[in-house]
């Protein structure tokens, strides 16, 4: 990734059962398993969900 920011719009907690095959594909996955593939971690059950939005060097700048 080039430079710039990574800006969180919002994180939620959700439920497993709350992934659902939209999401994944809204996510950029092909699926529900290939999402969990990436982002499942250990054994723990805590899911949330991370909105975010990616910002161009110069887009944070705010003008004088």
């Amino acid at each position: 990734m080039d430079d710039g920011h990574i800006v969180v719009d919002s994180i939620e907690r959700i439920r497993m059962k709350d992934i659902t095959y939209d999401l994944a594909r809204e996510s950029g996955f092909p699926d529900v398993k290939s999402l969990l593939a990436v982002a499942k971690h250990g054994p723990g059950r805590n899911v949330y969900l991370v909105r975010f939005h990616y910002l161009a060097p110069g887009a944070w700048d705010i003008p004088r």
